[in-house]
């Protein structure tokens, strides 16, 4: 079935065919109404939208020295208002009449968040430039429920490995960033990078040997990398 286009030329309006080519005349209309796009305010109803992150006790120090790092790329490039409840210990996040983007307060709640949860500045800051980036998070008890004591701790040992060497090569085969908070685990990834990561940090959790970890990444990447 052939597509139907429409296109103006003059002050008439035209139904063009794309198969046939056959142009169809629209009467004028001068009843018809002519609405301008939808901004971020109309579709919000014209309220502002609001977001708060909670900030626990052991980032408050982080966030203070980096505040302005976290600061303008929210104001400046979201145009999203951007403030510190002490009080209450959030960050507090609200759209203004500038904002454009009708994503940007959950970017920014996320952008936000991924620094409290450990990662750098210029790690997060993707999450506002990037549409397909996510967060994961989950614990070690979530893959192995009976490590305690000190098969816990070495089960930690081997997801970081030697000097960080076993996360660091994780990281750079799958394209992610890793942060590994006790027992917590958080990864920042494109949805497929993260399952590859994640896959590779369950089986060293379950015992396996460092090296059929490598090599198994090595051939999942090279697989990738054939098809794209």
């Amino acid at each position: 079935m052939g597509k139907v286009t429409k296109h103006t030329e003059g002050k008439g309006d035209a139904m063009v065919n794309t198969e046939t080519g056959e142009e169809t005349e629209m009467p004028d209309d001068p009843l018809r109404p002519v609405f301008a796009p939808l901004g971020v305010a109309e579709l919000s109803g014209k309220k502002a939208e609001y977001r708060k992150v909670n900030v626990p006790s052991n980032r408050f120090t982080p966030l203070k020295e980096n505040w302005m790092a976290l600061y303008e790329p929210v104001t400046k490039k979201m145009k999203i208002d951007m403030r510190m409840n002490l009080k209450a210990k959030k960050v507090e996040l609200k759209t203004t009449k500038e904002t454009e983007d009708d994503g940007a307060l959950q970017k920014s709640a996320d952008f936000v968040q991924a620094f409290l949860l450990g990662f750098e500045v210029q790690d997060a800051v993707a999450l506002l430039r990037l549409d397909d980036l996510y967060l994961e998070c989950f614990e070690v008890k979530d893959v192995k429920q009976t490590l305690k004591g000190e098969h816990m701790s070495r089960g930690i040992g081997r997801l970081a490995g030697k000097s960080g060497k076993t996360k660091f090569t994780i990281e750079n085969a799958t394209r992610t960033r890793i942060v590994i908070a006790d027992q917590h685990i958080r990864i920042l990834g494109s949805f497929q990078n993260i399952k590859i990561a994640r896959d590779a940090l369950c089986n060293l959790i379950l015992g396996s040997p460092p090296g059929k970890v490598y090599s198994k990444l090595r051939s999942i990447t090279a697989r990738l990398s054939e098809r794209f």
